[in-house]
């Protein structure tokens, strides 16, 4: 029998990659993945410090991985390994904690498991400020994934007054445009029909690299050099989509038209407490330039409700704007205080009911704006990729504007573009036929 291995992940798409890409190492390694709920021989929980309530979420998955089997050894990395590792350490189970940068070789770790001079779990956890490169974890291919995910970038250097990120993943580090676009040659050729660019700070990418590029270079760079079908950008700051980024979306042959932006308020005030470095006027301004040259863009919204000081009005404020933006969906994230950041010792702590209430009403207007977005394609045929699945009789399939379609079809077509017929909108989304195989 093989040893069994199941991986925890826990936050944004960035640690979704690591942790495809340190399975992919584990498989090789003679490894079997199993569910989290078969108690494995070994569990590795990769991290996310974003909110105090990730952290919990976090611990809670180490308790759990030990009733489900008290042999189990947990591993821990990721961003909470990386700013808090002696909380772990101290969970019994733990065997080792690594840091981000301490990824990349978690199976020598894992070889040398043992315990220090007073029987405490290792911890391998240096300073990521110092790290100058961002040195993505290889992967060759996404387990039960249709897309693929290409790391460009690591870090960030925006300290917004609510972030623990750049203490957990150091400065901006970007990948250099040759190990990218040799990673996206080796999706084409695996068949990976889109890719999606990901990092924490992908806007700022390649201001560190000597010469200086871009995010909008690099993906002519992907267009010109690469046979990938479909390329989509993750989520980019509003003060880094230049017009030139806009006009090569709307021109491309393979950029999807889907730009996810983090506004987190609507109200300046807020902004302002929150150390982002755009007003409401301006953000108004690039949506509807987006728009106006990609109707049929996704655009969705990051939003934070209940940030502290903020008041009914200002609230009222951010309403007000997502309200009038052509925007297609929303992420809303009700405010957690996380230790170590300024905004957590900042007067006015709106109350946790307060910012859920808040939260659930962004939430519906987001569904909403999602819904009359999705109709507006109803009798329309669209191109999906189709995402692999349990099988059983519908299919899920991604659009190029970020609109799930539910259809029948076979488990041969997962991995596949294909177009699809919509033939309906209801609460569950779209509905539609199969009528081409690519």
């Amino acid at each position: 029998m093989s040893r069994t291995v199941s991986i925890a992940t826990l936050g944004c798409k960035t640690n979704q990659f690591e942790s495809a890409a340190l399975e992919e190492r584990l498989r090789s390694s003679g490894y079997r993945i199993v569910p989290f709920e078969e108690g494995a021989d070994l569990v590795l929980v990769n991290t996310c410090t974003v909110t105090a309530a990730t952290d919990s979420q976090s611990r809670n998955l180490i308790r759990r991985a030990r009733r489900l089997n008290a042999e189990a050894r947990v591993m821990v990395t990721g961003c909470y390994a990386q700013v808090d590792p002696e909380a772990l350490r101290a969970i019994p189970g733990v065997a080792v904690v690594l840091g981000n940068e301490e990824k990349k070789d978690f199976l020598r770790y894992l070889q040398e498991l043992g315990q220090d001079e007073v029987g405490r779990p290792p911890v391998a956890v240096s300073d990521i400020r110092q790290s100058a490169e961002a040195s993505p974890l290889p992967i060759s291919s996404f387990a039960e994934r249709s897309r693929a995910f290409v790391q460009i970038q690591n870090g960030c250097d925006a300290f917004c007054s609510y972030c623990i990120i750049p203490y957990a993943r150091g400065r901006s580090r970007s990948v250099p445009p040759e190990q990218v676009l040799a990673q996206l040659r080796r999706l084409a050729e695996g068949g990976y029909p889109e890719a999606v660019l990901t990092g924490i700070h992908i806007g700022g990418y390649g201001a560190d690299l000597s010469p200086k590029t871009s995010l909008l270079e690099l993906a002519g760079c992907i267009e010109a050099e690469t046979a990938i079908p479909r390329l989509r950008l993750g989520s980019v700051e509003p003060t880094e989509i230049p017009d030139r980024l806009i006009e090569a979306v709307a021109s491309s042959k393979i950029l999807c038209p889907h730009f996810h932006i983090p506004l987190q308020a609507g109200s300046d005030s807020v902004l302002a407490r929150m150390n982002r470095h755009y007003d409401t006027a301006f953000f108004r301004d690039l949506v509807l330039r987006i728009s106006k040259s990609l109707p049929d863009a996704a655009i969705g919204l990051d939003v934070i409700a209940g940030f502290p000081g903020e008041t009914e009005e200002e609230f009222s404020e951010t309403l007000a704007l997502v309200g009038a933006l052509p925007v297609t969906h929303l992420h809303v994230f009700p405010y957690s205080r996380r230790p170590g950041t300024p905004a957590a010792d900042m007067p006015g702590q709106v109350p946790g009911d307060v910012a859920k209430s808040r939260a659930a009403r962004l939430r519906a207007m987001g569904e909403e704006k999602n819904r009359a977005f999705a109709e507006r394609y109803v009798g329309q045929i669209l191109e999906v990729v189709v995402e692999k699945g349990e099988g059983g009789v519908l299919r899920s399939g991604l659009t190029r504007n970020y609109l799930t379609v539910k259809f029948p079809g076979g488990e041969g077509q997962a991995g596949r573009l294909a177009e699809v017929l919509i033939e309906a909108c209801g609460p569950e989304g779209l509905r539609g036929r199969l009528v081409l195989n690519r």
